[in-house]
């Protein structure tokens, strides 16, 4: 700062000389020495306090009592925006002239030879202090703090969720110091902790006002997957997905916005941990209130499907009116099959009433109702003996499950798929989803089940086998199949016979081997157990036979007889002994 009250009159100077633009050597030297006498002795390097004479948008100047002012950059004192002419300021000396002969003073400087000092005060002190937003960051903003840059938490920035941190850049605000990490100088400053008490006396005052089914009117202020948090003055309040319609919310932005102000009704809250549930639907009387009183079981509705899962579909028919549709009422089709088959949540669907109960708020609808029940007329579309073209569904060991269409099902067994082949399971005789010709055999209207045939849409072909092969015939047939008790042949006629292993050996005495095609003489046809009993070493037996010693005289027909039949059992299976002794004790009652 200048100061002149040093200044003393100079003895014999002329002050007319002066005023005419003259002056003496002694006079110039004792004005030079008087002003030096006036400046402030400063050295570089060296904290001064200064004067700010001006302010514009790119320096400050500060008068710091030298013989020049010094200049400094305005974006030193970005961090006060309240900055002024008059103001006393600490600058650092950087350069008492340089090559412009111009003072070079720095502020920031200045500030960071006590910063750290008094960082540390204000954190000791709780003291509020000013700062400047000097850019994002990750987590937060960094702010300039006495000259220090110190992180500013996005959690700490507002007691309100931050949705746009760079509105704050730039900005001169009030923080506290709420943290510092001596050992790598690291300051962490808050602005909410200076709003935070303040908050916390309105919130107290706000809860012990709250009663339960009070209307309040608040500011959304966050929303997320689970509800919306309401503003409702310093207190916060949480809407619950649940309680922000009747109907099913899938999303809360569906419903509200960000800073949309609207009433709510308080449903409950905790004194203790200041939570406030909030309802926005209670305000609304609740749709099954209103529903058409005229509605009633079996009138058709409209809807959209809400929510779908495997046992069923709810379908909204009005705000906050919904009815079931179980999966077991969308098809007359008795098999088990899940909601997504017939429908997809948005579908609109035209469904009947089934139930309806306005006290619980339940209904339950259905569509197979929709149609008609194919099984009211099945005689009529479906008489037996018809044919008709199914699709094969599923299979058992004993049978396959077809569909004659959606609601009929009828079962095809095992033995009546084919009259020859011989199948062991259904598949190897067709496949899943595998169309299949059948003939209705019988109705079972009651249990919703048709009896199939397939074998009968074909003649017995049993029938023309019995005069076929008769007993002693001979025949070519191939060995098909090759087991321990005996081999399948496919004679040429058609069908398939059985020989033991004692039929099957050749003249030459090997036994005969798979794929060999050889005569065959019948020795028994049964038509009603599908049997032909065959041997290829009586092809070349019988000759040999004949030769051998006539039977003794006397020896009726009936013993004949017995001993054929013998001889017959003699070379069956274990299997073929049933049979045959039927067949020996009806001979024996005609003798």
């Amino acid at each position: 700062m200048s100061n002149f009250k040093n200044v003393q009159p100079l003895d014999g100077f002329n002050w007319e000389e002066f005023e005419n633009g003259g002056q003496t050597e002694v006079s110039k030297s004792a004005l030079e020495k008087a002003y030096d006498e006036t400046l402030n002795k400063v050295s570089e390097h060296q904290v001064v306090d200064g004067k700010v004479i001006s302010v514009d948008k790119k320096e400050v100047i500060v008068n710091i009592g030298y013989k020049s002012d010094g200049i400094i950059p305005a974006s030193e004192f970005r961090y006060n925006p309240e900055l002024k002419v008059g103001d006393v300021v600490e600058v650092y000396v950087e350069n008492q002239e340089d090559k412009k002969g111009q003072l070079i003073l720095s502020h920031k400087k200045a500030r960071l030879s006590k910063s750290w000092e008094r960082v540390n005060a204000a954190l000791d002190n709780e003291e509020v202090i000013q700062g400047y937003i000097k850019c994002r960051t990750k987590g937060g903003m960094i702010v300039d703090v006495f000259g220090i840059e110190a992180f500013l938490p996005g959690s700490q920035i507002d007691v309100h969720p931050i949705r746009d941190y760079d509105v704050f850049v730039g900005k001169t605000m009030e923080f506290k110091v709420v943290k510092i990490n001596q050992e790598f100088r690291n300051v962490v400053v808050s602005h909410k902790a200076l709003i935070e008490a303040e908050l916390e006396a309105q919130k107290k005052e706000i809860i012990s006002k709250l009663e339960k089914g009070q209307i309040l009117e608040g500011t959304v202020k966050n929303i997320t997957s689970y509800g919306v948090f309401v503003d409702l003055g310093g207190v916060d309040g949480l809407i619950h997905i649940t309680d922000l319609s009747w109907g099913r919310v899938s999303d809360p932005h569906e419903v509200v916005a960000l800073d949309q102000k609207l009433n709510v009704v308080i449903l409950d809250f905790d004194d203790e941990k200041k939570r406030i549930a909030l309802g926005l639907k209670q305000l609304t009387p609740h749709p099954w209130d209103a529903l058409d009183t005229n509605l009633n079981v079996g009138d058709h509705v409209k809807g959209k499907v809400v929510v779908l899962a495997d046992y069923g579909a709810f379908v909204e028919i009005a705000p906050g009116v919904e009815g079931l549709i179980h999966v077991s009422e969308m098809s007359w089709s008795q098999h088990l099959r899940s909601a997504q088959d017939f429908m997809h949540v948005g579908d609109d669907v035209e469904a009947v009433i089934l139930t309806l109960d306005r006290e619980e708020r339940k209904m339950s609808l259905g569509i197979k109702q929709l149609k008609n029940d194919p099984w009211e007329a099945i005689e009529e579309k479906y008489p037996i003996n018809s044919k008709h073209v199914s699709k094969v569904r599923n299979f058992t060991n004993f049978g396959i499950f077809v569909e004659l269409e959606e609601g009929v099902d009828g079962l095809i067994h095992i033995s009546d798929l084919s009259w020859t082949k011989k199948v062991k399971h259904p598949s190897e005789f067709t496949q899943v989803g595998a169309e299949i010709e059948v003939l209705v055999l019988e109705i079972d209207k009651e249990n919703r089940r048709l009896s199939l045939g397939h074998k009968q849409l074909e003649d017995n072909p049993w029938d023309a086998y019995e005069s076929v092969y008769t007993a002693g015939s001979v025949h070519v047939g191939k060995i098909t199949e090759l087991m321990d008790k005996g081999a399948v042949i496919t004679l040429n006629e058609g069908g398939e016979g059985f020989a033991t292993p004692k039929h099957l050996v050749k003249e030459d005495g090997t036994q005969a081997q798979q794929g060999e095609e050889l005569e065959f003489r019948v020795i028994e046809f049964v038509k009603e157990t599908k049997r032909i009993i065959l041997s290829h070493s009586r092809t070349f037996e019988e000759g040999k036979e004949e030769t051998k010693a006539p039977r003794k005289q006397g020896a009726s027909k009936k013993q004949d007889a017995t001993s054929q039949v013998n001889n017959i059992a003699a070379s069956t299976t274990l299997g073929d002994i049933d049979v045959l002794a039927d067949l020996k004790a009806k001979m024996e009652n005609k003798g």
